[in-house]
């Protein structure tokens, strides 16, 4: 069976969807080699405007180089190869529209969550230009053609359906995995690595680690208002994020809420880094208010590290009974949450490592091994 892969433009830098492609593809060779010949597609991204001296260090200009080889250099490239391959995997539905260039018999896309089309579904809110709208429909119109579709959570494939973007038949819910690297079992290598970015371990510190972007539905604003109602309780507490760096509104926030000594924000980590990263944290906060999955929920508990999340259900769904749960954006439930789990780390030995080896037990049901078998079952149903 001969499947194209495809991925993001790698100039794009999302982590998540690279991870996706990265875990399909190493997979197929541990598991599938003798019946999958699997190939990794990405074209390089064309430089137009980044090219020119005015533009070069604009966002803006990296932007319209981004637009341009998404809509017209990416699906040229591809459509040359649709012989080569018996099926092809698209690996972020914002690429959706390849499906339109691609036999649609033969393709699968993955959807991840609704947020490249939440301008079509949402009328109460502003979501850009009249272009960015018609590009969202484009993109919708491609996955609509897809043999199936395949979502990371039964919440996310829900969402699909009662919008009635795609019908009941095409969609198929596989949920994603926990990276091999991510256990509570020392790595001297990687630890060293965390120990020079975040310095020594100390008992006196308390880390509370975000991992994950900076758009709106991760609520950022939540995260640094607990994080600062933390700080009159645990004056050596901090925020430790991964993930890039906090928008100007949220540096902002910082300033007001006088955290700026208190907070370490680290770039998005190789694998095993970010494991270790995971193991120095005291608790993991995901404060989202809407998710497609919740990846770092499962990596943290695999690394033995307690997680406090939204009371949202595919938050529910994926930490299920080791996660403790918080009302949305209420700040000082989340506060309370917080000082409670580490009074049980301090005073309570045997229940927190009860509360460690349930987070791990619950980690082991995702396997990025699993989800590749899945998948391949998927495509050999549709061929």
């Amino acid at each position: 069976m001969r499947v194209a892969v495809v991925c993001d433009l790698i100039e794009e830098n999302w982590p998540s969807m690279d991870l996706v492609g990265e875990m399909l593809l190493r997979n197929f060779r541990a598991g599938h080699a003798g019946t999958v010949q699997a190939t990794r597609l990405c074209p390089q991204m064309v430089r137009r405007f980044m090219r020119l001296p005015l533009f070069r260090q604009r966002r803006a200009a990296f932007n319209a180089d981004r637009l341009m080889n998404r809509l017209w250099d990416y699906p040229r490239w591809l459509r040359t190869m649709n012989g080569d391959f018996d099926l092809f995997h698209i690996v972020d539905h914002s690429y959706g529209h390849l499906v339109h260039h691609l036999p649609s018999s033969r393709s699968v896309v993955t959807c991840h969550d609704m947020d490249a089309f939440r301008c079509l579904l949402d009328s109460t809110h502003d979501y850009g230009s009249r272009f960015h709208t018609a590009v969202a429909k484009h993109v919708l119109s491609g996955l609509r053609k897809a043999a199936r579709v395949t979502c990371d959570s039964v919440a996310t494939r829900d969402e699909v359906l009662g919008h009635g973007l795609l019908s009941a038949e095409q969609v198929v819910v596989i949920h994603n995995g926990v990276h091999p690297t991510c256990s509570a079992d020392p790595d001297p290598v990687a630890d060293l690595e965390v120990m020079r970015l975040l310095g020594p371990a100390s008992a006196d510190v308390i880390d509370i680690l975000h991992v994950g972007s900076t758009i709106p539905r991760k609520r950022i604003d939540v995260l640094l208002r607990v994080c600062a109602a933390l700080q009159r309780e645990l004056p050596r507490s901090r925020l430790i994020r991964v993930g890039g760096p906090f928008t100007a509104g949220q540096m902002g926030l910082i300033e007001g809420l006088t955290l700026s000594g208190s907070v370490v924000v680290l770039p998005p980590l190789e694998s095993a880094v970010l494991s270790g990263v995971y193991r120095r944290a005291a608790v993991l906060l995901q404060p989202s208010e809407s998710e497609g999955f919740g990846l770092p929920m499962i990596e943290a508990m695999a690394c033995g590290t307690p997680v406090i999340a939204s009371d949202i259900p595919v938050l529910r769904e994926v930490g299920g009974e080791a996660v403790t749960y918080c009302p949305l954006a209420d700040v000082p439930a989340w506060s309370e949450s917080v000082i409670e789990l580490l009074r049980e780390r301090r005073e309570r030995p045997d229940r927190w490592s009860a509360r460690r080896s349930a987070g791990m037990a619950q980690a082991e049901k995702f396997s990025w091994a699993d989800y590749t078998n899945k998948m391949v079952a998927l495509y050999r149903e549709l061929l």
